[in-house]
Order: structure tokens, then C-alpha cells, then sequence
């Protein structure tokens, strides 16, 4: 096919402009501009792009495409061998000087060398241009071209990459900030949140009550260790703490909603009854998993400087209004109600009562057994005793509660 430059340039800025905003992600918007390019007989055989996103642990994510099939997005962590590797890679160079870096691949002794461009020279590549890529935020982005064809890219086919940046770029610049805004809030409320705040349920009270069980767990003796921590040891100490609770939640199926000073809150929805029986066992394996986790740091050393973890997690069920509550400027996306309330009174029993785990007979009567009740309390903001039980969740995980749901409990595990 002969290449006839500024069809070409104009059908896929056409494109660019229009549909390709409809496209999920980056990846397919790479893809398919990769396609119409070959269609219009430019000899694109790898097409990459590399975005710096806000991530807490992702630095920067390539949507890579290649023609035996190739459809990836790769993600660049933020260590030291994601930084070595880009200190001496073309996309530094683009970053550095805005102006684009051409590596003709067909010719080995080619002055301007780099890591990638000697893989792809090994793999068969002939040419290589990467160019820079402006958002509107004043960044620059990168956008890279490679091909297997012996003669590599003409002018021609410059020049059409050339016409493809600023329109490619408003197109990736829009799902890099639906992609900011997902992980901002997966991040700071949780996905299933995050997800209602996009939609556009943001107005304050605005929410609907569900059915959940409620978890809540607290680190034992934290307010006097932040009297005597420092400040650097109190972070780590939290973190070990926070990764493996939310760890252990999602892992089973939960969502962790809030981290109150040392109190973690998560949720496991469900709607019917069934449900609410796997969401019961989930979160007893939540929390046994929690505890495994504890005690695998405990003994790995790896807080040597701090005490060891020790916490008291509670569960709950039954009707929690989800959704916003706060002032006209400042709203949070909790869970409120009578449940999340004796939720958290019975994870203060739990400290008083040196249990790991307490769980009330709401969650009793969803897993169909009553037994092992360790006893009714009197807890603030209640009128009438707290009834809890006390599982056994150590070493072979035998529910001691209840018989037939440790055998179900048992099964899931495994």
C-alpha cells in the first residue's frame, strides 16, 4: 500500500478527536491507533506510551502494543532498578530535552545508544523514534514508534507521528485523569466508595442502607506506645499494622472503609441470605488471616525497633446507611448506624477482655449456631448486655463457637 501522509494524518487525528475518547484505557487507544496506522501503510510493529501516574506505588505505567500480538500495560515501581533503568533509556532523553530521540536500529554502529534499543535491535527491529508527548499541565509524556520494515520509518512516516502527537496526547491526558482519580479515591475511601463518588453520588446524606457485616479492629495498649514511640517508629509500627489487616480483608472478599487513629473499619456486603452467611465467613477468616499475619511480622523482626503487634478485632451485622455524611465543604463516605456503633463497642470489649476476636450473636445467628457464648456485658450507649462469643481462630482453626460452621469455615479455607 502507498502511503498517502496526510489521508493518513487526517483519518486518525479525525479518530483521535472523536472516538478513541470512548475507549476504556490508554492500551486500547494505543492499539487501535497502531491498527490504522498499518491499514494506512505506516509499518508500525511496536507502539508504546509512558505516563507518570499518581499511584502509591506505581511510578509510571507503559500501554504497549506490538504486532505478533503483544498487548500489555507494564508498570514501573518506584525502586531503585525501575530508576537505573531510566536513567539511561530514551524516554530521560525526551523528558529532558522536550525534542524527540531516533535510534535507526538497521545500523549497529549507531552513535546514540540505549539498554531498550539494543533489545530491539536483537528482536528484529529496524527503526525506533520516540517524541514527546505535552499534557496541559506543562508535562511531557512519551509516545514510542518501532519497526521491523529493512528501510525503517521515511520523512513520510515521521511526519505522520508528528501530526498524531497533540490529538493523542488530549486522549491519553483524559484517562490519565479518570485513572488519577480512581486510584486517589480507591486509595483515600476505598473502590467501592470511590466508585459511587464518580458517579456522582458526592451530595451530603446522600447514600442508601445496605446489609453488611462490620469489622473493626484496634491496636492493644497504642496510646501509651504513642506517648513513648517517636514519631518515625509510630508510621512504621501503623503500617505493618494497617498492610496486614487491609491485606487479609481484601484477600476475602472485604473492603476496609476507614483507618481511625489505630482502628481499622471494613465491611462485607452482601443481600441475601446465603450471602450473608459467606459474608460471616469471610470475615472470620479476615480476621484469622489478620492475626497470622501479625504474628508472622512479630516473628520475622521486622519491626525489631517497635513492640510487638498485638490487636482485638470485632464483627457485627446487619442494616448500615452507606454514604456521605460531613459538613457543605468537607464529606466523608462512611457507614453510620446503631450496627457500626455496637461494632465498635464490642471491639472495646474485646481490649477490656483480652480476646482477639469477638463476634455478637447477630453474627451468630447468620452462621445458625449460638453456642460458645463467652458472655453478656453492659457497653456504653446500649441499654440492654451485649451478648458475644469468642471463636477460636488459632492453629488448626477449629471455630469453637460452632461445630457445623466450622466445618463450612474449614472448606473455605482450604
Amino acid at each position: 500500500m502507498v502511503l498517502e501522509a496526510p489521508l493518513v494524518s487526517a483519518d486518525i487525528v479525525q479518530w483521535l478527536y472523536s472516538d478513541a475518547s470512548y475507549l476504556n484505557d490508554t492500551l486500547e487507544v494505543v492499539s487501535e491507533m497502531a491498527l490504522r496506522l498499518r491499514e494506512g501503510g505506516v509499518p508500525v510493529d511496536r507502539a508504546t506510551t509512558g505516563i507518570w501516574i499518581v499511584h502509591p506505588n506505581v511510578r509510571a505505567e507503559a500501554s504497549v502494543w506490538a504486532s505478533d500480538g503483544t498487548r500489555e500495560v507494564r508498570l514501573y515501581t518506584a525502586d531503585n532498578s525501575s530508576d537505573e533503568d531510566y536513567q539511561i533509556s530514551p524516554i530521560k532523553r525526551v523528558h529532558e530535552t522536550k525534542a524527540s530521540v531516533r535510534v535507526k536500529l538497521a545500523h549497529s554502529d549507531e552513535a546514540e545508544e540505549y539498554p531498550v534499543t539494543v533489545d530491539l535491535r536483537e528482536e528484529g527491529y529496524k527503526d525506533y523514534i520516540a517524541l514527546p508527548m505535552p499534557f496541559s499541565d506543562g508535562s511531557v509524556k512519551v509516545v514510542t514508534f518501532a519497526t521491523n520494515a529493512p528501510s525503517g520509518f521515511s520523512s513520510a512516516h515521521i511526519g505522520v507521528f508528528e501530526s498524531l502527537i497533540r490529538p493523542l496526547a488530549l486522549v491519553c491526558e483524559l484517562k490519565t485523569l479518570r485513572r488519577t482519580a480512581e486510584t486517589v479515591l480507591d486509595t483515600y475511601v476505598g473502590p467501592r466508595a470511590g466508585s459511587k463518588v464518580l458517579d456522582g453520588t458526592t451530595r451530603r446524606g446522600q447514600g442508601e442502607w445496605i446489609k453488611a457485616v462490620v469489622s473493626f479492629a484496634d491496636i492493644r495498649g497504642f496510646t501509651r506506645l504513642s506517648n513513648t514511640l517517636p514519631a518515625d517508629m509510630i508510621v512504621q509500627f501503623l503500617n505493618k499494622y494497617f498492610g496486614a489487616m487491609t491485606a487479609a480483608v481484601e484477600a476475602h472478599g472485604g473492603e476496609v472503609l476507614k483507618f481511625i487513629g489505630d482502628e481499622v473499619m471494613a465491611i462485607f456486603p452482601y443481600e441475601t441470605e446465603d450471602q450473608a452467611r459467606d459474608a460471616a465467613k469471610r470475615a472470620l477468616l479476615a480476621a484469622r488471616d489478620t492475626l497470622k499475619r501479625i504474628e508472622g511480622i512479630n516473628s520475622s523482626n521486622t519491626c525489631a525497633q517497635t513492640p510487638d503487634l498485638s490487636v482485638g478485632i470485632a464483627l457485627h451485622a446487619g442494616d448500615v446507611f452507606y454514604g456521605n455524611v460531613g459538613s457543605e465543604t468537607r464529606l466523608d463516605f462512611t457507614v453510620v448506624g446503631p450496627v457500626v456503633n455496637l461494632a465498635a463497642r464490642i471491639a472495646e470489649l474485646a481490649k477490656d477482655l483480652h480476646r482477639e476476636v469477638l463476634v455478637s450473636d447477630a453474627l451468630s445467628d447468620i452462621m445458625g449456631c449460638r453456642s460458645g457464648l463467652y458472655g453478656k456485658y453492659q457497653v456504653k450507649g446500649f441499654d440492654d448486655p451485649v451478648a458475644v462469643y469468642s471463636p477460636d481462630l488459632s492453629g488448626d482453626a477449629k471455630f469453637g463457637y460452632c461445630p457445623e460452621s466450622n466445618a463450612a469455615l474449614e472448606r473455605e479455607a482450604n
